[in-house]
């Protein structure tokens, strides 16, 4: 990986993600309800979206869904794909988000790979890096919620 910039987030491409994103793939949720991984599914679950936990490590269900061991395992379309792992580990799961056909990969707050992104916005895939998606989903639901009707 590379600390080149890839091209700059439009809020364009946060606004489409967000308006189209209804099953999350959330990679490296856990079990655990005080990690953030936990609160940030927790909260799409509650915002009426539906998150699919991703975690090889998991048998048991997590916030009531069934946990798969990758994306590939999945037997239904995926709009996103959340990731919570550590940069180093996320272009095998940036290649399996666009093996699988998902529209957007998203990797958050912390977690930077250049290269990875390029490669999803080659591939076709909107994608977002070092981004909060709760914090931007509150946002963008806030900016919604002022648009006049």
């Amino acid at each position: 990986m590379t600390d080149q910039p890839t091209a700059p987030l439009s809020p364009d491409d946060v606004d489409a993600i967000l308006g189209f994103a209804r099953t999350i793939a959330v990679v490296g949720l856990t079990d655990r309800p005080a990690r953030d991984d936990h609160e940030v599914a927790r909260y799409l679950q509650g915002q009426g979206l539906r998150v699919i936990p991703v975690n090889p490590r998991l048998t048991a269900p997590v916030l009531g869904e069934r946990p798969y061991p990758d994306l590939a395992s999945i037997p239904e379309p995926i709009d996103l794909v959340d990731v919570f792992r550590r940069a180093e580990f996320t272009d095998a799961h940036i290649d399996e988000a666009i093996a699988v056909g998902a529209r957007a990969v998203w990797l958050q707050l912390g977690i930077r790979n250049p290269d990875g992104i390029a490669r999803a916005r080659a591939a076709g895939l909107l994608a977002v890096q070092d981004r909060c998606l709760m914090v931007e989903h509150r946002r963008w639901r806030a900016g919604r919620a002022r648009q006049p009707t």
